[in-house]
């Protein structure tokens, strides 16, 4: 305000003076009346109830105390309201710590460590990308439990190696891999794991890579990152005929080798256009969708009036994503790819 009557004291227009400081002509004259509150928008304001420095180097204090550093902020403020202490409500104490960066952490200890996504895998024909894993399957013993070993290509669907054994070993991995090395090129095939002790075992990364797999793997407990594994074992325990339980060893063998031709050479799966993983994996499920497409581009030549819109053509995905990256998600979900 001093400045505005200095400068209408120099000659300055009142209005002009008011708009170079950013300030409205009645503004200013219901400052000079006596009412100095700025009660613009984004002005200072002394705010009665606002916490002190010295309360909220308080609250980091106590918050980080040895008594209270691995309690929430409700726990602080019940536990210190016991002994007849209150510093602040509980809102105020979390958005105190929020600032100070330490809501979640304020031990000595070690934080929890932060994974990285796994790397994006795309695989754009068979035998590119590949995922394992291992379930269990019960027995008809309580407590005793058979495991199989599945590995899926990931763009074809197709089951290309699987073994059922009575316990998880990297031996039974390692010999498993080595026998799909006399079937398959595995030079520079991705295989996509989780973090169990038979994927990350020292002897079978070396396998691995002395067959020239390249190994990526989950976060831990993070089951989203190995989906196609997942769907696979859901699609395994829920088909009809799955028994509740296997007698023995054998008895699960013979029906996960029944299961395995069935899924790849009957199944039809509706992520790859209603073919089997054995058709889209040896290249022949390009005809048979052509062959789908034409059938039902005659009818609706025939009968234009019985589709409200153009009709849908059967189709497979050209390139698949394993853990696309957020970019990759948002050009999906365009359909761009």
């Amino acid at each position: 305000m001093e400045l505005i009557d200095e400068a209408v004291e120099a000659g300055a227009r009142r209005w002009k003076a008011c708009e170079v400081l950013g300030i409205d002509v009645r503004t200013y004259g219901r400052w000079k009346a006596g009412g100095h509150v700025d009660r613009r928008k984004g002005a200072p304001r002394c705010v009665k109830r606002k916490l002190t420095d010295a309360e909220r180097d308080q609250i980091v204090e106590v918050s980080c105390d040895e008594r209270f550093r691995d309690c929430t902020p409700y726990e602080i403020v019940a536990k210190l309201a016991e002994k007849g202490t209150y510093i602040a409500s509980v809102s105020s104490f979390y958005r105190v710590l929020r600032a100070q960066g330490k809501l979640h952490h304020r031990s000595n200890s070690r934080p929890a460590q932060r994974h990285n996504r796994p790397p994006e895998l795309c695989a754009s024909g068979p035998n590119q990308v590949w995922s394992w894993d291992i379930t269990y399957l019960k027995t008809s013993v309580a407590g005793i439990f058979l495991f199989a070993y599945l590995i899926i290509d990931v763009w074809s669907r197709k089951i290309v190696g699987w073994s059922v054994q009575a316990e998880e070993s990297e031996e039974h991995a390692k010999a498993l891999f080595r026998g799909l090395a006399h079937r398959y090129q595995l030079r520079d095939i991705r295989l996509h794991s989780d973090n169990g002790n038979p994927m990350k075992g020292l002897s079978i990364l070396m396998t691995l890579y002395l067959l020239g797999v390249i190994p990526s793997f989950s976060r831990p407990r993070v089951h989203d990152d190995n989906p196609y594994s997942e769907s696979l074992f859901k699609t395994l325990k829920y088909t009809v005929g799955y028994p509740k339980f296997f007698r023995d060893l054998d008895h699960a063998r013979q029906w996960m080798g029944a299961f395995v031709d069935w899924y790849n050479t009957a199944h039809l799966h509706s992520a790859i256009g209603y073919v089997t993983p054995q058709q889209r994996h040896d290249g022949t499920a390009t005809a048979i969708l052509d062959a789908r497409n034409q059938t039902l581009a005659a009818a609706h030549a025939r009968h234009p009036e019985r589709w409200s819109r153009r009709p849908i053509f059967w189709s497979a995905p050209a390139t698949v994503y394993l853990n696309p990256s957020s970019e990759t998600k948002a050009m999906l979900g365009q359909g761009v790819a």
